[in-house]
């Protein structure tokens, strides 16, 4: 090789390194810097309100030696009622729904001979006025007969967005009080948030007994709705 292609390999050589020291001195430049002082707390926030819709799970059973009597006995009965909530309980039409059907054969005491078959509907329905739940219920009972079956009922507020909003709202005072609270005591003033997150907790929906004749004593009491928040506060 001669001295000029020697030299002219070197200059290549420095031009391609250069920039690539040049980068990384700027990418640590810019991670510099002082660790903030943080503060991270859990406010929680509660508000009550009072049910407006029940919600009833019901369903019709019916058991015969062969599978079409089982299941036309089973969606006449489930038939009846659905007509009896629509036209004596004024249960509007769209607030009834069929959740399930099923049909499974029964066997008898040996395991494998099947002696009949257990057809089952299963009904959903949104009782608004929950001051004729109890009538409602027994009306099911009523007209399925021993065919019928509750199998629960839970209690909701149809639009609930407001007791979220106010649960919400005294969930995060509640987690800046602390967090001023800490802030004073270190000696310090609350800054900028830097995270939020949150969660909601809702009630359980409340057993009902499988079937009754009687009206069924039915009592909504208060809803909670709950919020936890945890906030992330810089101190300054």
């Amino acid at each position: 090789m001669t001295l000029a292609k020697t030299l002219l390999a070197k200059v290549i050589l420095i031009a391609l390194i250069a920039p690539v020291g040049m980068t990384v001195a700027a990418c640590h430049g810019s991670t510099a810097g002082p660790d903030t002082t943080q503060v991270t707390v859990v406010g929680t926030g509660q508000v009550e309100g009072t049910p407006d819709t029940l919600t009833a799970d019901v369903s019709i059973e019916a058991f015969a030696p062969d599978v079409s009597t089982a299941m036309n006995q089973s969606s006449d009965r489930a038939r009846a009622v659905i007509d009896a909530l629509a036209n004596i309980a004024k249960v509007d039409r769209k607030n009834i729904s069929t959740s399930s059907v099923s049909l499974q054969p029964q066997h008898g005491p040996d395991g494998s001979t099947i002696i009949g078959y257990r057809a089952r509907n299963s009904i959903t329905v949104k009782i608004r006025d929950v001051g004729s739940a109890s009538r409602t219920l027994a009306l099911i009972v009523s007209t399925g007969g021993d065919a019928a079956r509750i199998n629960s009922v839970s209690y909701s507020i149809d639009d609930d967005s407001q007791l979220v909003k106010d649960a919400r709202a005294r969930a995060f005072d509640d987690a800046r009080a602390r967090a001023e609270q800490y802030a004073q005591l270190s000696g310090l003033e609350l800054g900028d948030i830097i995270s939020i997150s949150e969660s909601g907790q809702a009630p359980s929906p409340a057993p009902m007994p499988r079937a009754a004749a009687e009206p069924v004593p039915l009592e909504p009491g208060q809803q909670k709705v709950s919020f936890s928040v945890t906030v992330v506060w810089g101190l300054v």
